[in-house]
């Protein structure tokens, strides 16, 4: 039989769970050491939550406590979902930095996919992509279209691998539109799989700009495969609704941070 003891401590470990999650939306971490001396418990009982955060995707564990876990590391069917209107603002201040004569490499994500779909179909310039998702968008444009192959990743729709690697290596890029699904000051640019964060830093190598459009949910967010560091970025596009509080960290770096409608 169950005691009220056991009902109590799980209505606390609840309690403090929900206060775990509240501290991170709040200030985009959390330090299990101050946690655990401001809710009186030991820094074993904060590290056990937050392992079971973790499982639950809630969190990503770092040294010393946890930061926001990005929802971006979803399937592409379910990223789909999210923040549509804001992928779309992103897309057409990407299309303005576009010029004809240019090799522009677009990575593989919905992000991405929306860029696709407004570039104008005049446009004369080469297209790379390793995503045929995101070949198939380009069909009817003016634009050459060159598609590195490779063993495909279905959760991103890109190609990877030593193929993927050995023909990006034969690529010199001015653009590269980089899919990321986290982006922090701190802990960098990062992505769900460790085989699409290596193609990923391939391209890096091989353009002269790197431009990250990242929605909302991505701010500030981590994942656990690291592509670069955020200073690597030459460009930030972010939706105009990001608050200055969550673009504050990365004003010191060099990159152009702009906020779009």
């Amino acid at each position: 039989m169950q005691s009220q003891d056991d009902g109590g401590d799980r209505l606390l470990t609840r309690e403090r769970r929900r206060h775990l999650l509240g501290t991170l939306k709040r200030d985009g971490r959390i330090l299990a050491g101050e946690t655990a001396v401001a809710l009186g418990v030991s820094e074993d009982t904060i590290r056990r939550d937050l392992r079971e955060l973790a499982a639950e995707r809630l969190l990503l564990r770092v040294h010393g406590g946890a930061l926001p876990a990005s929802p971006a590391t979803e399937n592409l069917v379910a990223r789909r979902t999210i923040s549509p209107q804001e992928k779309t603002a992103l897309a057409r201040a990407a299309c303005r930095m576009l010029r004809p004569g240019q090799v522009i490499f677009l990575d593989g994500g919905t992000t991405a996919l929306e860029l696709a779909r407004q570039i104008d179909k005049d446009l004369r310039a080469t297209i790379v992509t390793h995503s045929p998702t995101i070949a198939a968008e380009l069909v009817d444009h003016r634009a050459e279209v060159l598609v590195v192959g490779g063993r495909l990743f279905k959760h991103s729709m890109v190609t990877v691998g030593a193929a993927a690697a050995e023909a990006i290596r034969g690529i010199r890029a001015d653009l590269y539109f980089m899919g990321v699904t986290g982006i922090h000051a701190e802990h960098g640019l990062t992505t769900g799989d460790a085989e699409e964060a290596a193609i990923k830093r391939l391209i890096a190598e091989a353009a002269a700009e790197i431009v990250v459009m990242a929605s909302s949910e991505k701010i500030g967010a981590v994942s656990p495969f690291l592509i670069l560091p955020a200073r690597s970025v030459t460009q930030l596009l972010v939706p105009h609704a990001v608050s200055a509080r969550a673009l504050k960290p990365f004003r010191p770096l060099a990159m152009e941070v702009t906020r779009c409608r």
